[in-house]
């Protein structure tokens, strides 16, 4: 499942964490290496979040399509909640709506 680290030696960034959710929740479901574009992470660091996403129940994979589950999405405003309250900010990219 994980690449390069065990699953008990992976400690996620909570801001990567974050933006894949956020992603996801706002510009629906996606391949890989579409979703590795408009996060900004290398294809093989996103594939070890979306392992470990999925093992927690935060992610679905359906025949290589990814998308927000229900719990990704409570996780996701509970995650939100808590960077603002104790960080102050957001810091994700800002993309061209059109």
């Amino acid at each position: 499942m994980l690449k390069d680290s065990g699953k008990n030696n992976f400690r996620p960034d909570l801001y990567l964490v974050a933006r894949i959710l956020y992603s996801l929740a706002e510009e629906g479901s996606s391949n890989r290496s579409n979703l590795s574009v408009k996060t900004g992470l290398a294809y093989d660091r996103l594939v070890n979040y979306l392992s470990w996403m999925e093992d927690k129940n935060l992610v679905m994979n359906d025949n290589g399509i990814i998308s927000i589950t229900s719990e990704g999405m409570r996780s996701y405003g509970k995650l939100v909640n808590w960077i603002m309250e104790y960080v102050g900010k957001l810091n994700f990219p800002k993309r061209d709506r059109k």
